[in-house]
Parts: C-alpha cells; structure tokens; sequence
C-alpha cells in the first residue's frame, strides 16, 4: 500500500471507533489541504529529519511524509497506534518512525540522533510546556513549525508593550526570529475547539543566548512578569533590585511589559556578573 492508496483518516477514525479525548487536549485536523501547507511551510523535504508531537490519526504525518523528509512521531495515545502503523507500512521503508511516549519527557537528541526539526500541531494542554522545553533545553531544533492556540501564538511573536508581551515572547525572541505564518479556523478541527489556532514558524538565532544567560533570563522574566504591574525595582528586588537594574541601563521605574528583549539580555548580563567570583 502507498500513502495515495490509504483510507480518507474520517474513515480510518470511524473504522477504529477513535474520538479525540478532553484530557490529552486532542482536536483532529484532517484537512489534507491545510496539513499539506504547514508541512510546505516548514520547508522540510528529503535528507530533513522530523519530530512531529501529537500526530493522532497522522493527518500532518501524511502530509509531512508527502514531502520525503523522515519522520519520527511521538504520540501519548495508544489508541492511535493501529492507524499509525499502518501509516508507517504505507510510506517509504524506514520513513516514519513510532515512539508511543509522553513528549515532555523524550529525549529528541536519542529520537533523532542529531539535528532535525520540529513541526506538529501540538496538543493544547502541554503546548506552552514543549516549546520551553525546546527554546531552553540542551536540543536545539533547526527550526520549528508548530500549532497553537491563537491566543498563546500571539504570546509568542507579542511586540514589547503590547498586550500580550510577556515572559514568553521574551524567552522565544531572544533564542529565535519567531514569525506568525498561517491562520486555522475552529471549524477545520474535528471536534472544534473553542477557540482559534495559529501556526509559528520559529528559527534559532545567531546569536543564541549561552545556557546560563538563558537560565539569567528564566529566572528574571519570571520575576518581572510574574508582578507585570510593579515597577522593576520593586518585582525584581529579591535578585538585585535597583542596583540590578541600573548596571542594566534600565529605568528602575519602568514595567516588566515596556523593556524590550535586548533590555531583558542586559539584566541577564547584570545578574550573572553580579554573582561572578
């Protein structure tokens, strides 16, 4: 069998009594017209190796196999197991690989065996999870295509002083260039969710913060957003206060939610020389 040969994934679902399941934050999108343009968006094809997370029924893993990269889809679900299998015999030998785990604890360097990409519409309950997983962790992906719930895209790509900027936008901005590249309605979803979805299309920088400016950063925007109303000097008091935020050239008056990525860099830099021996 091909990939072209198999079922339409509504009858695959209905042959298997398969329903997207409230607790793992499921909603099945089966629209190949749609998973074919987040796969084209990811700008993967052959010699790309892939982590999909959350594939369910496989609509995205079809559409990424479409484009000849090697897949590697981890899914939660058991139940899903039979049409992923039967996703695996029907693409290229070796092109699609199963690993039945929880994705917060994988090991995407072990999955992969080196670089690859990330591209999956990730489940709505550990979305926000994941993507700090990968934009802090020791695995750097080469890019990242991926679907959230509109409001947390919006978090993601937020400029400063808008409403949504926050501790997110901080940490994804200063790791990568982070773009909003692809609406989804409700209603392309089975069931539909009650809200919008959003793809982002997030690639490292350059000029990647090191390790310990990034756990500077994590520790910093958790204090400064985590009292988004106080002024820094007083959010940010327990970790160095005015005089932190001074060696940062910053306004020790100013909100967490008016200091721009370089300005959280900066307090990175502050911090750690503050506690340098």
């Amino acid at each position: 069998m091909s990939l072209a040969a198999l079922p339409p994934l509504r009858e695959a679902l209905a042959e298997h009594g398969l329903m997207a399941k409230k607790a793992f934050g499921q909603h099945f999108l089966l629209d190949l017209n749609i998973t074919r343009k987040i796969a084209r968006l990811a700008e993967v094809g052959p010699g790309d190796r892939v982590i999909e997370v959350g594939p369910g029924p496989g609509g995205l893993t079809r559409a990424l196999l479409e484009t000849g990269a090697e897949v590697v889809a981890v899914e939660k679900d058991q139940r899903f197991r039979p049409l992923l299998e039967d996703l695996s015999q029907a693409a290229a030998p070796g092109a699609l690989t199963l690993r039945f785990a929880d994705a917060l604890a994988a090991d995407e360097a072990e999955l992969l065996g080196g670089p690859g990409h990330v591209v999956s519409n990730l489940p709505y309950n550990v979305g926000t999870a994941l993507l700090i997983k990968w934009l802090t962790g020791p695995w750097t992906p080469a890019s990242m295509t991926l679907m959230f719930q509109k409001e947390v895209a919006q978090r993601i790509i937020a400029p400063v002083d808008g409403d949504a900027y926050g501790r997110l936008a901080v940490i994804a901005q200063a790791t990568c260039d982070a773009q909003g590249v692809m609406d989804v309605p409700a209603r392309a979803f089975t069931p539909p969710p009650k809200v919008e979805s959003a793809v982002v299309r997030l690639t490292p920088r350059a000029d990647r913060p090191s390790a310990a400016r990034l756990d500077a950063l994590q520790k910093l925007t958790a204090a400064a957003f985590g009292q988004r109303r106080k002024m820094l000097r007083a959010s940010l008091k327990a970790l160095g206060g005015e005089a932190l935020i001074e060696a940062a050239g910053l306004d020790p008056q100013a909100r967490a939610e008016t200091i721009d990525v370089a300005g959280f860099l900066r307090l990175a830099d502050a911090w750690i020389a503050a506690r340098a021996p």
